[in-house]
């Protein structure tokens, strides 16, 4: 896997289309105050967000971890993270899985402060002036990588007073053009009692929904720029920036399935907008790459691969 053409460019740009796996009807992600979140351009192209950046970067996190196993899939194992059990050991949540990854209120929150104080310990320095981002970055990178790739907010004001943040570095999200409402809807059947009292789940119950027809794509963005930017050296840029293609790889092969009425695959092959004459490295390519990758950045590792907090209230 040659990423050469990489290395001096500032984005990586990724385009692919989607369709619905079965029919021509999509389910989008829809929000309390607001329903589905449709707009329009100038020209009065009607659009539609399907997936947002939030949770596009959760599922591609989501598609790096063995369930079964409770561990990282096979290409990515010794990369670092954050492990948290309950009192009794018991695996609870990792910083892989958690919406703010090593923010987690399970991990920074715990009365279990062990890690807590050696990450204070590492950052402290930073409790005036300007931030470091280089030291950030580093010590970022030994215990949770996953953060460097999509972003942080140690909101805590004991870690040099709550100012240490990362934007995201990948970032994905998924719209359509050319919308159009597909309205249907059914019933919630009550046989026993079709008049019971709707609102303590009795009786027969009508219900509405919208879904939509349209032209989906899902756009990729790699901020190379603030990779280079963090200054871990060419070996640990060429690992986040495998990591990140092994991310979108994966979820367009088997993070796509969004919501029971939202289940698309890709129409192609992804398309890189920039840099033009860059390839994106198939999947098996990049799992091929990852494990000399991990294994040459290991030293930039917590000694342990897993660090461990145990979650006491």
């Amino acid at each position: 896997m040659n990423l050469d053409a990489l290395r001096t460019e500032p984005r990586l740009l990724v385009e692919v289309g989607l369709k619905p796996l079965q029919g021509t009807r999509f389910q989008p992600t829809g929000f309390p105050d607001l329903g589905a979140a449709t707009y329009q351009l100038a020209d009065a192209t009607q659009m539609l967000l399907v997936e947002s950046a939030q949770s596009m970067a959760n599922r591609m996190e989501a598609v790096c971890w063995d369930e079964i196993k409770g561990d990282w899939e096979a290409p990515l194992k010794g990369l670092p993270y954050i492990k948290v059990v309950d009192k009794d050991d018991r695996p609870l949540t990792n910083s892989v899985l958690e919406s703010h990854r090593i923010n987690s209120p399970y991990i920074l929150e715990s009365k279990d402060k062990t890690f807590f104080d050696a990450l204070k310990g590492e950052v402290g320095v930073m409790e005036k002036g300007r931030v470091d981002l280089h030291l950030l970055a580093k010590t970022l990178l030994k215990y949770d990588i996953n953060t460097l790739l999509h972003g942080v907010f140690l909101a805590k004001k004991e870690l040099a007073g709550g100012r240490l943040r990362l934007p995201r570095a990948l970032s994905g999200f998924v719209e359509a053009r050319d919308v159009t409402v597909a309205p249907s809807g059914g019933v919630k059947k009550d046989e026993v009692d079709p008049s019971g009292e709707a609102k303590r789940g009795f009786g027969h119950v009508p219900f509405h929904r919208d879904e939509f027809t349209g032209e989906i794509t899902a756009f990729f963005n790699l901020d190379l720029a603030q990779i280079r930017g963090y200054g871990l050296g060419d070996g640990v840029d060429d690992l986040l920036v495998a990591l990140a293609i092994y991310k979108i790889r994966k979820v367009l092969d088997e993070g796509l399935r969004f919501r029971t009425a939202c289940d698309l695959e890709a129409a192609g092959e992804p398309v890189v907008v920039r840099p033009v004459d860059f390839a994106l490295p198939s999947l098996a390519e990049v799992e091929g790459a990852l494990p000399d990758l991990i294994q040459k950045s290991g030293s930039n590792f917590a000694e342990t691969r897993v660090t461990t907090v145990r979650y006491e209230a």
